[in-house]
């Protein structure tokens, strides 16, 4: 059985990732003039339109707080 690296080296992945996401065409977008535009927010603006360190934290702790399915 092969060891498992116990660090992450992104040279590793990344530029043979990136490069088939560029092969595939992954960032290619065509315009279609028959349709609306729209842009997605993310995350959604609170009522003052800045984000803060409340934004974050429920970025990060929010998928990893357990859910006793009730």
């Amino acid at each position: 059985m092969k060891d498992m690296q116990t660090t992450y080296n992104p040279k590793d992945f990344e530029d043979r990732i990136y490069s088939d996401w560029l092969a595939g065409k992954c960032f290619h977008a065509e315009i279609d003039p028959e349709k609306v535009p729209f842009t997605v927010m993310m995350p959604p603006p609170n009522i003052t339109g800045q984000l803060h360190m409340g934004h974050a934290m429920a970025a990060r702790h929010g998928p990893c707080l357990p859910c006793d399915g009730a």
